[in-house]
């Protein structure tokens, strides 16, 4: 059975179907540690004869447990099936791994919809619901999750400009009873004068400093967009089940001359695991014609959490970072400076606590080893906190990337960050059985 080799996921599995258009794949999963609660994603190469497939059962180690198929994900895309097979992504959450310990996982999927067969995913429990034009929310049962901020440009006055300018995803604490991110016009504050920092928007991506057209010579700002704007096109994927609910958006990037220099698809993933949230953001960035340069500064480029403003009114003197080297002070930053060249680069994680009413909560940002660095990392008091880069986008080059966010109420501790890490990045070793 032909074994094709797939970037960074071990292997796509080609499966044979049955006479009856059903199949059962039987694997081997083998992990490099112990773990709890890991998402684990098996590409599959299934047969053409199943042409819209169905998850019908699902079993780890004789033990019925909740499975997904999904499209390719962006990361997980970089290496077509062949012409004759459907290419789908199996997704499943382990509760207990044991380092060393094989698992066996077995399968079965049909051709759907099929009479008289219960699917393993025929009560999703993440859905989502859209208002047109505005904005997009993902649920987990009737519980808020991740919002999706779209509204549809315009800038016939600068309020409305204010609200449309660039697009980004809202995040909700654990229990969906408020926004732990800040939205410019769209959280709870009406005021904007009482802002601080409103081009600071939830879970963003741009850059301030963007080189593009003949000789690079115009210039753009994706991150402040003082005459740029990052627009919604369409939506390219949107699916939702037991283990996750996923978009995959198009976005244009629109410099201030009007011409869209560069498009965007922006994919979240939110992983159904208890504890807390667990949101992946992975992103394809390419030119619409010639070279692009990439650059900022660490406060104000690349993939980037900004908490409610709440923390900077009220709340910033108890905020904290956690980092590979320990645990800072209340109010202690630290951040990469461009005329010294130093401070924090290629951290493999990075951990903020901040407060919101009476509640602490810690986000924990994980990078992945592919993203391109030298990463350069920041941070802010006020909640604000992630890492930029540069890079030289062109037609053969695009831009791929790959972060988790991990939020949970209360306080976590290096080694609780650090396993988060390690699952992102440590998925099984599987044989085909």
């Amino acid at each position: 059975m032909k074994r094709l080799a797939l970037l960074t996921l071990g292997s796509i599995f080609s499966v044979a179907a049955a006479a009856a258009q059903e199949t059962t794949v039987t694997l081997q999963l083998n992990f490099g540690k112990s773990s709890k609660q890991a998402p684990v994603r098996i590409p599959l190469a299934l047969p053409a004869n199943i042409a819209n497939p169905q998850l019908t059962s699902l079993a780890l180690d004789g033990q019925p447990l909740p499975g997904q198929l999904t499209a390719p994900g962006i990361v997980s895309e970089s290496t077509p099936a062949a012409k004759d097979a459907v290419r789908r992504d199996l997704h499943l959450v382990v509760s207990e791994i044991v380092a060393g310990k094989p698992m066996t996982l077995t399968c079965k999927i049909a051709e759907a919809p099929k009479e008289g067969v219960k699917s393993a995913e025929s009560s999703p429990t993440f859905n989502w619901k859209d208002v047109p034009g505005e904005f997009a929310e993902l649920y987990f049962k009737d519980r808020p999750v991740l919002r999706y901020m779209y509204k549809t440009y315009e800038d016939s006055s600068k309020d409305a400009r204010n609200k449309s300018y660039k697009v980004f995803h809202h995040l909700y604490d654990p229990d969906g009873q408020r926004f732990v991110t800040n939205g410019g016009h769209t959280d709870s504050y009406s005021d904007e004068k009482r802002l601080v920092f409103p081009h600071h928007r939830g879970l963003m991506f741009g850059f301030n400093r963007v080189s593009y057209g003949k000789g690079l010579t115009k210039k753009a700002d994706t991150w402040h967009c003082p005459k740029e704007y990052v627009a919604h096109v369409k939506f390219l994927n949107v699916e939702a089940g037991p283990v996750l609910g996923r978009h995959r958006v198009l976005l244009d990037w629109v410099g201030p001359d009007k011409t869209t220099f560069a498009q965007e698809e922006r994919e979240m993933t939110v992983y159904n695991v208890p504890g807390g949230t667990l949101v992946e953001f992975a992103t394809r960035l390419k030119t619409t014609g010639g070279m692009v340069l990439l650059d900022g500064d660490p406060q104000h480029a690349g993939f980037q959490f900004r908490a409610a403003n709440e923390v900077a009114e009220k709340t910033k003197a108890q905020t904290y970072y956690l980092r590979p080297d320990g645990k800072g002070k209340p109010g202690e930053t630290r951040n990469w400076e461009p005329k010294t060249k130093q401070g924090p680069v290629d951290l493999p994680w990075h951990g903020l606590s901040f407060v919101l009413g009476k509640q602490r909560y810690t986000v924990a940002y994980l990078d992945h080893p592919t993203n391109p660095g030298e990463k350069r990392y920041s941070e802010r008091d006020y909640g604000r906190f992630g890492c930029y880069f540069e890079y030289k986008l062109t037609e053969e080059n695009p831009l791929v990337l790959n972060h988790r966010i991990w939020l949970q109420k209360g306080e976590m501790t290096q080694e609780q960050v650090q396993a988060l890490r390690e699952q992102f990045i440590g998925q099984p070793k599987i044989n085909l059985k």
